[in-house]
Order: C-alpha cells, then sequence, then structure tokens
C-alpha cells in the first residue's frame, strides 16, 4: 500500500522534478516564482514559504513573493538587515542552508524575529543572478521538522527559484490592456476605457476616485478588495483575486484582479498597478486562488455540517473533474458521513453501504488502515490509478484517490474523501488547492459541528414545551407544525395546544411570547401549561384568557404574550373565540372562499390586570377549516402583516384540505426562518350522530329528587329508551342526592344520549369529588350511593367545572333508542 506519508516519501523528489518541469518556460514570470513556492509547500513539508532578495539599496534583504498560510501567524518580516543575525540573511551571507528547531529558534535573538511559536524553520540560499542571490524561507509545524526527504525537496526547489524583472520603474503605460494605476497616497485612479467598460461607466461619469468604483463592489466582497486598495493594507508580490460588482441592471458580474505594488521611486508615490478582466471569459477552470477564496465565503456562511459539506462539493468536485466526494466527520473510531456527491448508494464502495444505518453511511476507521495512517499523519495524501488499495476505499478512486485530513484546533476534525473513476494526473495546483482547502473545510466543520450540537439542544428543548402529539378529535381532525428560528441558538416562545374538554369540546390554543430566550421559553411553558389547566376547569373562553393574563402579572416578569383561544363544540357546530392581542383566526369555508376573522379583542397577557377579553363567535360547518398562526409565518422585514395575512389566506384557498398535513407544510414553505413560527389547522366535519341533549335545573325543594325523576322517565320516554328506566333512574337518583346533601348552590342535571350511550351529568359548586367508600358495615345509614353508581354504570368520573364539579356516570341502552 502506497501513500505519501511512508513509502511514497521516496518517489516525493521525483514528482517535484517532474513538476518543475511541467511549469511555464518564462523563467523570470512571477507565476512561475509562485508555482515554485507552492510546490514546496506540497513536497517541502512547509505551511509557510517566502523569498527573499537584496533591495535596492543592497543592505537589506526584501521579501519578493510569498505562500501558504498568512505570515503574520509566525511574525515573519517584510525585510530582513543583512548585517543581523537573521536565518535568511545568516544562510545568505554564508551560503549553505541552516535547519533550526524550535529550541533553536528560543535562543537565537536573531531566530526570534524570524518566526513564532512552535514551529521548525529552514533557511535556504539561491543560485546567484543579476541581482544578488537571495534566500527560501520554509516554516513547518509538523512533528520533528523537516525530514531527509523534505530538505531534498527543498534545495532542489530552491535551486529553481529565478526572480521576475524588477518592476519598480515600470510605467503604467507598459500595463497591457483592461489596466489600471492607483496612486496610494492620494486614491486617484487612472484607468483605460476597457476596464470602465467592465465596470458599465463611460469617461465622463467617472471621477477617477477608486472609492467609486469600489462602491460598485458586492458588499460581500468587498473586505477581500480592500485588503489589496488600502494603503494600510500594503502587500509584497502579485495578488491575484476575483471579486463581484453590480451592474446598473441590477445583475452581478465576477471580475478578476491581478496587481502589484510599486514602492515609491524618484519622488514618486508607491502605486498599485494591474489588470481586471471579465473573469467569465478566462479559461474554464479558473486559478485556484480564486477557487480557495470562493470556498472560503461560502464556508463562511455555511451554518451546519450538511452546509459545509455542500460547500466543499461545489468548490472542489467539478474544478478538480471528480467523480465522487464525501465529506465525513471523526467521531470517536468512526466516519460519519455527512455529505456523498453523488448520493446514490450504489455509487459507493459495498463496504459502505453494509453500514448504512440512516440516511449516510457511518464507516468504521479500523475497516481503511490506508485511511487511518493518512489522519494520525494529517497530511493530504494521493494514490494514484492502479495504487492496491482495502475494498473500502478502492472503488471510491480507482482511477485516483485523494484523502484530506481536515485538522482544526489540535484535532483531526473529519476527512474529504475525492475520487476519480479513470486515471488521473495530479498536477501541482490540484495539490496546492487541496492542501489549502483542507484546512479551511476542518475549521468550518468544526464550527458547524459545535453549531449542530447546540441547535439540536434548543430543539429537543423547544419540543419539551410543545405537545408531543395530538388528541385524536370526535368530527375534525387537527394537524401543528412548529418552526424553531435559523437566527441565533435562542429558544423561542410561540406555543400551540389542543385540549379535549368535555361534551365533545376541544380548545384550539396559539400564542406567542415576547422575546427568544431562555426566559420567555420559561414563561411560555407555564402559559400553556395555565391554559390548560384553566380550560379543563370547565371555565368559559373569557374566563380561561382572564385568569392567565392574571397569572402572568402575578410573576413580576418584564415580558408579554400574545394569545388566542377558540373552543369548538364539535356536537354543535358552533366555536367561540378570545383574541389578547394576536392575529385573527382564518376560516376556509367548505365553498374553498377564505375569511379573516377580524373579531373585537383584548390587550397582550401580562400588560393590564383588570382587561376585558370578550368573546366572538366563529361560524362553522362541516368542511371548514380553523387556521391558527404566529407573526413568524405573515410577518417579516419585507412583508406587511397584512399583506401576509392575505396571502395566507390565498394559500389556503388553493389548497386541497382533504388531508391538513400537506396543507400546513405548503404554508410554512414560505416562512421567516428569522422568527419562530407555530401553525394549528383544525378542519370540523361534524360528528355522525349529532347527540341529544336536555338539562333540568334542580331547585332546593323537599322533593327535588322526584322532580329530577319524572324529569328523566320523561326524557326517556321521548328518546325511546324507556326500556332502561331503572338503571337511569337510579343513578340519577344517587347522584342528585349526592350532591343536595353534600354541597350548597345551584344543582344541574344534564343527559346526553349518543352512540347508544346516555351521560348523566350533575353538576355542583363543591369542588370537593366525591369518595367511594372502601368499606361499609350493615348498620351504616350512607355510603351506598357511589357503589351504585359505579355497578349500574360503564364508567363514571368527575370533572371541575367553573369553581365546582361535576359528576357523570355513562350507561348503555339496550332499548330501541340503543338500537
Amino acid at each position: 500500500m502506497v501513500s505519501e506519508g511512508a513509502a511514497g516519501r521516496r518517489t516525493r523528489t521525483l514528482r517535484a522534478e517532474l513538476a518543475l518541469k511541467s511549469l511555464h518556460a518564462d523563467l523570470g514570470s512571477p507565476e512561475r516564482l509562485r508555482s515554485v513556492l507552492e510546490q514546496a509547500l506540497v513536497f517541502g513539508g512547509a505551511t509557510l514559504t517566502l523569498v527573499y532578495a537584496p533591495g535596492d539599496r543592497g543592505d537589506q534583504l526584501c521579501l519578493i513573493e510569498s505562500a501558504g498560510v498568512p505570515r503574520a501567524l509566525y511574525g515573519v518580516r517584510d525585510s530582513y538587515p543583512l548585517s543581523g543575525g537573521s536565518p535568511a540573511a545568516d544562510a545568505y551571507r554564508l551560503g549553505r542552508p541552516l535547519w533550526l528547531s524550535p529550541e533553536e529558534l528560543a535562543v537565537d535573538p536573531g531566530a526570534r524575529h524570524t518566526a513564532a511559536g512552535d514551529v521548525w524553520l529552514a533557511a535556504l540560499p539561491l543560485p546567484p543572478d543579476a541581482r544578488g542571490g537571495g534566500c527560501l524561507v520554509a516554516v513547518s509545524e509538523g512533528r520533528g521538522g523537516f525530514d531527509p526527504e523534505d530538505r531534498r525537496c527543498l534545495e532542489m526547489l530552491a535551486e529553481a527559484v529565478s526572480f521576475p524583472p524588477s518592476s519598480s520603474t515600470g510605467d503604467f503605460e507598459e500595463l497591457p490592456s483592461s489596466s489600471f494605476s492607483l496612486a496610494m497616497d492620494s486614491g486617484r485612479v487612472e484607468v483605460d476605457d476597457e476596464m470602465l467598460e467592465l465596470f458599465g461607466l463611460t469617461r465622463d461619469e467617472f471621477d477617477g476616485k477608486v472609492e467609486t468604483l469600489l462602491s460598485m463592489t458586492v458588499p460581500e466582497d468587498l473586505p477581500t478588495l480592500m485588503s489589496v486598495v488600502e494603503a494600510d493594507h500594503v502587500f509584497v508580490g502579485e495578488r491575484d483575486l476575483e471579486f463581484r460588482i453590480l451592474q446598473p441592471s441590477g445583475e452581478q458580474k465576477w471580475l478578476r484582479l491581478r496587481a502589484r505594488l510599486l514602492p515609491a521611486a524618484d519622488g514618486r508615490p508607491s502605486r498599485l498597478v494591474g489588470t481586471v478582466a471579465d473573469a467569465s471569459k478566462l479559461r474554464s477552470g479558473g486559478n485556484e486562488v480564486a477557487r480557495v477564496q470562493r470556498l472560503a465565503a461560502a464556508l463562511a456562511t455555511a451554518g451546519t455540517v450538511r452546509d459545509v459539506g455542500q460547500a466543499v462539493v461545489t468548490a472542489l468536485r467539478r474544478p478538480l473533474k471528480a467523480d465522487r466526494i464525501a465529506l465525513a466527520e471523526l467521531e470517536g473510531d468512526r466516519l460519519v458521513v455527512t455529505v456523498l456527491d453523488p448520493p446514490e448508494p450504489e455509487a459507493w464502495p459495498e463496504v459502505w453501504r453494509t453500514e448504512w444505518r440512516s440516511e449516510w453511511p457511518d464507516a468504521p476507521v479500523r475497516t481503511m488502515p490506508t485511511l487511518a495512517a493518512a489522519l494520525r499523519e494529517g497530511r493530504a495524501a494521493i494514490w494514484p490509478a492502479g495504487t492496491p488499495l482495502e475494498p473500502a476505499l478502492a472503488d471510491v478512486g480507482p482511477g485516483g484517490l485523494a484523502v484530506l485530513p481536515l485538522p482544526a484546533g489540535g484535532r483531526m476534525a473529519g476527512a474529504c474523501l475525492i475520487g476519480w473513476d479513470t486515471p488521473h494526473d495530479f498536477g501541482p495546483d490540484e495539490r496546492a488547492l487541496l492542501t489549502a482547502s483542507a484546512g479551511l473545510a476542518g475549521q468550518a466543520l468544526m464550527r458547524a459541528h459545535a453549531f449542530d450540537a447546540e441547535h439540536e439542544l434548543v430543539g429537543m428543548l423547544q419540543r419539551t414545551l410543545l405537545p408531543r402529539r395530538l388528541p385524536p378529535l370526535p368530527g375534525a381532525e387537527a394537524v401543528a407544525r412548529y418552526l424553531p428560528t435559523t437566527a441565533g441558538l435562542e429558544v423561542g416562545g410561540d406555543w400551540y395546544d389542543v385540549i379535549p374538554l368535555p361534551d365533545n369540546h376541544v380548545a384550539l390554543v396559539i400564542g406567542d411570547v415576547q422575546g427568544h430566550n431562555a426566559q420567555a421559553a420559561t414563561i411560555m411553558g407555564q402559559m400553556r401549561t395555565a391554559l390548560r389547566a384553566y380550560a379543563v376547569e370547565g371555565h368559559p373562553p373569557d374566563v380561561v384568557v382572564s385568569h392567565a393574563n392574571r397569572l402572568l402579572m402575578g410573576m413580576e416578569t418584564d415580558l408579554f404574550a400574545t394569545c388566542c383561544y377558540v373552543d369548538v363544540d364539535l356536537a354543535e357546530g358552533s366555536a367561540w373565540c378570545v383574541r389578547a392581542g394576536h392575529l385573527p383566526p382564518v376560516l376556509r369555508h367548505p365553498d374553498g372562499t377564505t375569511e379573516i376573522v377580524v373579531t373585537e379583542g383584548g390587550p397582550p397577557l401580562g400588560v393590564i390586570t383588570q382587561a376585558d377579553f370578550p368573546m366572538s363567535p366563529l361560524p362553522l360547518q362541516p368542511g371548514t377549516v380553523v387556521a391558527l398562526t404566529t407573526d413568524g409565518l405573515v410577518e417579516s422585514a419585507e412583508l406587511d402583516l397584512e399583506d401576509g395575512l392575505r396571502r395566507l389566506s390565498d394559500q389556503l384557498a388553493a389548497a386541497d384540505t382533504a388531508h391538513l398535513g400537506p396543507v400546513a407544510d405548503a404554508l410554512l414553505a414560505g416562512a421567516n426562518r428569522s422568527d419562530d413560527v407555530a401553525l394549528l389547522l383544525m378542519r370540523y366535519d361534524g360528528l355522525d350522530l349529532r347527540p341529544l341533549r336536555e338539562s333540568w335545573t334542580v331547585w332546593r325543594v323537599p322533593e327535588a329528587v322526584r322532580h329530577a325523576r319524572r324529569f328523566t322517565r320523561r326524557i326517556l320516554r321521548v328518546w325511546g329508551a324507556a326500556e332502561d328506566a331503572d338503571a337511569v333512574l337510579l343513578v340519577v337518583s344517587e347522584l342528585v342526592t349526592n350532591a343536595l346533601v353534600h354541597t350548597d348552590g345551584q344543582v344541574r342535571l344534564d343527559l346526553t344520549l349518543i352512540n347508544n350511550r346516555l351521560r348523566v351529568a350533575v353538576a355542583d359548586v363543591s369542588p370537593r369529588t366525591p369518595i367511594k367508600p372502601t368499606s361499609i358495615g350493615w348498620e351504616a345509614t350512607g355510603g351506598r350511593g357511589i357503589l351504585l353508581v359505579e355497578a349500574l354504570s360503564a364508567t363514571w368520573g368527575t370533572v371541575p367545572v367553573s369553581g365546582g364539579k361535576q359528576v357523570w356516570a355513562e350507561i348503555p341502552l339496550t332499548g330501541p333508542a340503543g338500537d
């Protein structure tokens, strides 16, 4: 098995020689010098390479060109005195290479001004030329520094260094077309007509100020461009980058800038000279610097691990003409693959498919020792076509395989595998691109992993505060959706609830607590619990909301909440709505028309203690859909609330409401993800059989129980259930007697018949629940009533009702009414 980290070292020098032969024949071109430095990064084990040459005065070594990570990370200077004790000056004077360890750099006063940190440094003299030669400096963070193969490659590359012709006295007239010359002291820029045409300007429209051209740059690209044209960010060597401008038509256009700083000479200020070209008309592959810039820009906005993977695939697969790319996180001893391109399982090795667990495979590293070795070494590894590899990797790149360990924060964040089906020749430009991309992707992967973990924690907390599932409803269907905001990691305050109530009632609740933080989430959970508790107690809608308002006022918080509460009688097809500063409901009628029900409402909860919350009726027919939502769905910086409600209404009118799940998903498709969104839909279908109901107020008179039995017998006769009268009358007697004896105030008897079952309910004003006795002696005169009710009923129970309670029992019928 062959890799650059092991047996591949024996051929690295040969590869470097072949790469040098492929360079452009122009020995003095700036492109060639930079390519040599990039090859030193690939073949010499360096993270930063620099070339110095004697300055015009002859007493200093001045920086000519550099490649790799920013030299500011190591404290490397732009120039060193020839008479000083720096490694660059020593190697130049002595005419032999210097290989310095971190310990030698730490004790050498001159070396401390050359590189800082736990790094190795190499300084190699360059061949003499008309300028007097120079020095190649390389910095490495690898363990053990530069090994013998690294040193041979660096020495060979140092021999290949040649300088471009001096341009310190070059004139603007010698530059090619689409060129410019910028005076660094005044900001005045001279441009030709072709460059003005690229920017869409005429000679009369251009005022000669560089700010005019910069103002046309897309804001995201402006910082990179400013690093070139600002006097405070002076660079050495040639710069090559791509940026976008906004044309008068509003479309974006990619331009490529190539520039070089000319130092001050003959009394003239320093100038920045270069060319600007249409990037779309250049060679199709584009240059590697531009690709790295585009990848860096994409990774800067990648929020999730999946986003990072997609950015890497977009930046590498097409330029490299690769057949497949996989990006994986390293979690313990497993590589959890987050992005596969192409995504089809059949395009990947068999061992991966056997490890397929969910959407993506997670392959153990131990099944791929070649990959494990590359991860341990921490350097990009390349295997050409024909290299024998284990089955887990052989089918990834039979024509060539590149493995990019993704370093971040002193550890390996993951790996990127790039494979080709046909034999692929790895050029030096590709190697430099892969090396640069690995570092960018590793850091972005660590950030995204942390973001994903925190976002999942926030989502889990949010889900625990919302209903796990909605209850089934007789004669109706309800669905709900919640989308947390993607702008940040804080918990939102939106909530919804569906509360089943006695007598075929259901309460639909939606609300929004001010703010996006832990306090808002806490208040949200408390308000949802409070509204559910008040609703189950049997209070009417206005009382439920009023109690919740007083509760929030007593919490001594600065937050407020909005709420919409709808009580639906599923048997009668009626509903009452109470709004507390919240959006109105939207109704979709059975004929497809929609209505925004703007009802009278009260203030938000937690604002005024003694606030009124009026109830408003909602018309319901079988097929009517009730839609409740929060402002995140209908309001944003670009969308007014009224327009958003109208859009929601139009979308609901055009939807097929036979199945509410797809309708809810479609409504959320254009949601504003900068805010939380809650959506609750209920379609009222109506009960297949409407219940029969009658009520009787039991007055406290001596024959009250007899009157209750007589009322019950008459109702049973009307309903055709007289054959079951004995059992029903005994239950009524016991429940009414119990209420009259043990409570004060009004007593109400309710009879309901539906689906072969008669429900007897007696309500009173006492909150005390009747207690079934555990044992009754023969001499006891009471306590048998509840036992009789239990014996005669299929089921019984008690529920709170507006400060009191309701004791109920259900009796199956056997007569004609029960058929």
